[in-house]
């Protein structure tokens, strides 16, 4: 099922579902637009994990980055550390390591349409820095860069950082979103849609992003466990949601 409106929210955290202890990610989640990215593989070509695969109670699970929480049967995302201090593996164009969802179905929108929006409830459990829990990607085809990402880094501070335009050469403005402290569960959405990107946590008033010169380039959304630091990381996921 697709996530067609806010969460409704209690206090601050999202009424979801009831998440089953005994099944594989893919039978809490619908994965079914989704395609895994592991920080493990050769060099500059992580190991990719298909829709197809994450399937159903039992689907993908990997002990080690990908797996279901025993106790409460969140999603679990880990990363080892870097590549000068553990065996992760990087993309091409990144030195950071990630177990990261990249949306596939579609593998790419426009910004301009009426509703583009990524739902996320987790909360994180392990990370000496910054490490980036949801964003939006600019079509492969047009640069390897980021539209935006959503940051949160050892303090529980989080940030949106925007890129200033869709060309690979540009850099990211960082802009406050809000506090959270480390291993309190917590909610965000982000939209990207009629050409407005916005931010909301924990369902509070959703804040508009200065999106720059990027004009609204097509698109995708990304959430999991992307590492920004050298130190182990883990985030584990409630519910993960996209709507078009």
């Amino acid at each position: 099922m697709r996530f067609t409106d806010t969460a409704l929210l209690l206090g601050s955290v999202s009424l979801s579902t009831a998440l089953n202890p005994g099944c594989a990610p893919g039978g809490n989640f619908d994965l079914s637009h989704w395609k895994l990215q592991l920080p493990s593989g050769k060099p500059n070509h992580p190991d990719e994990i298909s829709a197809d695969r994450l399937g159903d109670c039992h689907g993908y699970t990997n002990a080690k980055y990908f797996f279901t929480d025993k106790s409460d049967g969140s999603l679990v995302l880990t990363v080892p550390g870097d590549k000068s201090n553990s065996d992760c593996v990087s993309t091409e164009h990144s030195d950071h390591c990630r177990c990261e969802l990249r949306e596939n179905k579609p593998t790419s929108w426009d910004p301009h349409a009426d509703k583009n929006r990524l739902f996320g409830e987790l909360k994180v459990t392990k990370n000496d820095g910054e490490i980036c829990i949801g964003q939006i990607h600019v079509d492969d085809s047009v640069s390897h860069k980021p539209v935006a990402e959503l940051y949160y880094n050892a303090a529980g501070d989080l940030k949106m950082g925007v890129q200033l335009c869709a060309d690979n050469s540009c850099k990211q403005q960082r802009v406050d979103v809000d506090h959270v402290p480390k291993g309190q569960r917590f909610t965000y959405e982000i939209r990207y849609e009629k050409n407005i990107l916005s931010v909301s946590i924990n369902g509070k008033a959703f804040q508009k992003l200065d999106t720059h010169k990027l004009n609204g380039p097509k698109s995708y959304f990304k959430a999991g466990n992307y590492n920004q630091k050298s130190g182990p990381t883990e985030v584990q996921f409630y519910q993960i949601k996209v709507s078009h």
